[in-house]
């Protein structure tokens, strides 16, 4: 089976790259450690780069216009982020320190799919791209449009209404148009329209379906309390996965789940032993974020979250939240970002060291995650716990995001891997050294340890340092290659 697996990536690979490439190359990373996720190469190997791609990989010597000396050091995949809110330019900067080469918005999505490829095109340092949003499309045709900048409705009609045939149409129409344009895939945060119905959900996985395009979920509810508990949750989406055959990625099962995800994770593992297609994501940190006019926060999230206001802290002050100073936030029109602590230490220990849980930052700036989360991976659990390998951790942040969207677009089949023929995304970092330094109170600390890291074969850290002037970052788009 290895072998057939082994030929059938050379076959795949072969058919992208070209013939032969011109001595010397662009770029050799020479004398470093080699992992190679899907096909489990690990050894010192030489990695030649030529137009943009990975030209060769082989222990023989090979010459480069420009030489890097990676002995003592990992050369592996770029990392692949699904779950990348900040797609401004400081976070871009952040993600690469971090070894993220790749970092795409499909929790939510973005409010027009056109306008975003366009704006990031040409000005970005890594690779970018976005869902469809299901948000977005709820709240025009509920008549309450997002705002160019906003992710998600305020609590309102448009977060809390059931929708009529009518406006159903006009999502589906808008998804439509969204996918045409380029997204790769369906983005659903269903805890922030709670107002959505299980058939609305039903119909949208099935559009979702008929795309080919996998569903990215942020699932209805969180908690321990039934009804609306992180199990039925999960349920919920398995079950619209189920029936419409859609694919489907369960988002920060961390913290949707909290205390519960373990037992989410079986759940989603026993929907994958009977043939769904079924993932999952999360992150290495207790707190998470999210907007605090949202719908979210209607009443009896405490009794929902077992957390009251003091669990809600302000990224910008690190203000701890009062009831009256909640209030007044919540009413707001404005969004205005909150960390809220849910979780626990070990829980969050267990969900990580899981191999069904692939890496996902949920990065937005205000929260140390948008910065330090891959690095933090490869310190606190490669090298000090030790509950993940190397070679798992780098599957866990590279292949399995790529896998996760090879159905959408043929440009993540060349993602994720250090092979010939794919696309050169590639860091290369010390393994004693790298770690992560953003804190809740200081969250744009970067990330240290990447010596360096290519984006389309274009150096974007170099000897530890961030290029400017560059902006290798391509869109990934559906059906396509990246543009």
């Amino acid at each position: 089976m290895r072998s057939l697996r082994k030929k059938w990536v050379a076959l795949v690979f072969a058919a992208v790259a070209p013939v032969a490439w011109g001595a010397p190359y662009d770029i050799v990373i020479r004398g470093g450690r080699v992992l190679d996720p899907e096909t489990g190469r690990d050894e010192v190997a030489n990695v030649a780069i030529a137009g943009g791609q990975i030209a060769r990989v082989s222990t023989e010597a090979l010459t480069g216009t420009r030489t890097i000396d990676a002995h003592g050091l990992v050369v592996a995949p770029g990392f692949i982020d699904l779950h990348q809110h900040g797609q401004d330019e400081i976070s871009g900067v952040l993600k690469a320190y971090d070894g993220v080469t790749s970092g795409l918005e499909m929790e939510i999505g973005v409010p027009d799919v056109k306008v975003f490829l366009e704006r990031k095109s040409g000005h970005s340092l890594i690779n970018f791209g976005t869902s469809a949003s299901h948000s977005a499309a709820r709240a025009a045709a509920l008549g309450q449009p997002l705002g160019p900048t906003d992710l998600i409705p305020a609590s309102g009609r448009a977060s809390n209404e059931p929708a009529t045939a009518a406006e159903l149409a006009r999502m589906h129409s808008q998804l439509q148009g969204e996918l045409e344009a380029g997204a790769v895939g369906v983005g659903m945060g269903l805890q922030y329209v709670p107002g959505a119905t299980r058939e609305e959900v039903i119909q949208i996985f099935r559009l979702a379906a008929s795309r080919h395009v996998p569903v990215f979920t942020h699932v209805r509810s969180a908690g321990k309390k039934e009804p609306g508990s992180s199990i039925e949750a999960v349920e919920e989406v398995i079950g619209a996965a189920a029936v419409t055959g859609a694919a489907l990625q369960v988002v920060h099962v961390n913290s949707s789940c909290m205390t519960d995800a373990p037992e989410c994770l079986n759940m989603i593992a026993g929907a994958k032993a009977r043939g769904l297609d079924v993932t999952t994501e999360a992150y290495p940190y207790l707190a998470g974020m999210t907007a605090i006019n949202s719908a979210l926060f209607d009443p009896g999230w405490q009794e929902k979250f077992g957390v009251s206001y003091d669990a809600l802290m302000l990224p910008d002050s690190g203000e701890r939240l009062t009831k009256s100073r909640f209030d007044e936030l919540h009413a707001s029109p404005k969004s205005q970002a909150v960390v809220i602590f849910l979780n626990r230490q070990d829980v969050v220990d267990q969900v990580i060291a899981n191999p069904l849980a692939s890496i996902a930052s949920d990065g937005e700036r205000g929260h140390p995650r948008n910065a330090g989360t891959y690095c933090q991976i490869l310190a606190r659990y490669v090298r000090n716990l030790r509950t993940v390998t190397l070679m798992d951790a780098i599957r866990k942040m590279s292949l399995m995001p790529a896998q996760r969207l090879e159905k959408a677009t043929a440009a993540a089949r060349r993602k994720g891997r250090l092979q010939e023929g794919a696309e050169a995304d590639v860091g290369v970092f010390d393994p004693a050294t790298v770690t992560d330094r953003a804190t809740y109170e200081h969250p744009n600390e970067h990330s240290t340890g990447m010596k360096y890291v290519l984006v389309n074969g274009v150096p974007v850290i170099d000897k530890g340092a961030l290029v400017s002037g560059v902006f290798p970052g391509k869109g990934i788009v559906s059906g396509r290659d990246a543009r």
